[in-house]
């Protein structure tokens, strides 16, 4: 074959594996419409979503403490993973010798394929009983799950940070030594603000990554369906109150599960919406000139 014909296939088979990407994210997100939404029109829009009280057995169902829960927990634990992973992106891109850096980041780098129940089991038998006898009650809590969680999405959060700041073309370095700023001087007022966009990114990524997980958070949580008032109370996620209930629910409470995917996928879209809108004004700024 031709060269011409040779990208011409490559071309089209880029372009039907993209294709067929969308329309698989489209059937997926049209079958739990499709389920919830029997749901949504018997309970109500306003009373599913703001509802206090979800009992199926009762034919309640509001997932309002839910929808708390999930934001606490990822929330948490992004408030602990971006200045860990950002410090730790800057020690290994700018840093670190070379010999440090060729074993911190594998060893980064394999935190992030360790399955999710590993790290809920060490939650459990490690983490549970340590914040049981440091702080009292039961130990499952909204801090357990987001400090598990914060180890969870650090690779994330380090990889693209890293990958973030060595992009930096090497001429801004340079011409910041050159007048006369010092190594941290050049990291903070050059090299760290012209990453910023890559960094955003991590954090996109870290938040998905923890508003999604779902095992982990239900082997440490403590699944009681309640607004918390400290990060010491047990919560329940949106994730894992569909992953309790699914195996035994029918009817319109299997309805109701999917509805809660329903809400769950707005909140997402919502938040990367909003991410990924910080993201482009911060891009446009710098290429703008304002760095």
């Amino acid at each position: 074959m031709s060269r011409k014909t040779d990208e011409f296939l490559i071309e089209k088979g880029l372009f039907i594996t993209a294709l067929s990407s969308i329309i698989i994210i489209a059937l997926i997100i049209i079958f739990i419409f499709v389920e919830g939404l029997p749901a949504l029109q018997s309970v109500g829009v306003f009373n599913f979503i703001f509802g206090m009280d979800w009992s199926p057995s009762d034919g309640q169902f509001g997932v309002f403490p839910m929808i708390i829960g999930s934001l606490a927990i990822t929330g948490l634990s992004l408030l602990m993973a971006i200045p860990l992973g950002i410090f730790c992106a800057i020690f290994l891109s700018e840093i670190a010798p070379t010999s440090v850096r060729k074993i911190l980041k594998p060893t980064i780098q394999t935190l992030a394929g360790i399955p999710s129940v590993v790290y809920g089991f060490f939650g459990l038998i490690i983490l549970v009983p340590f914040m049981r006898t440091q702080f009292g009650g039961t130990g499952f809590s909204m801090l357990t799950a987001s400090i598990i969680l914060t180890v969870m999405i650090l690779p994330i959060i380090v990889s693209v940070s890293e990958d973030a700041l060595r992009s930096v073309p090497p001429e801004y370095k340079e011409a910041s030594m050159a007048l006369g700023a010092t190594h941290w001087q050049t990291i903070k007022n050059v090299i760290f603000p012209a990453a910023i966009p890559g960094v955003i990114t991590s954090v996109i990524l870290g938040m998905g990554r923890a508003i999604g997980e779902t095992l982990a958070i239900i082997m440490v949580a403590g699944n009681v369906v309640q607004i918390p008032t400290s990060i010491l109370d047990p919560v329940r996620a949106l994730t894992s109150n569909i992953a309790i209930e699914m195996g035994y629910a029918t009817g319109l409470h299997y309805n109701a599960l999917f509805a809660t995917g329903i809400v769950l996928i707005v909140m997402i879209i919502i938040l990367l919406v909003i991410a990924n809108y910080l993201h482009y004004k911060k891009k446009v700024t710098i290429g703008g000139g304002y760095l």
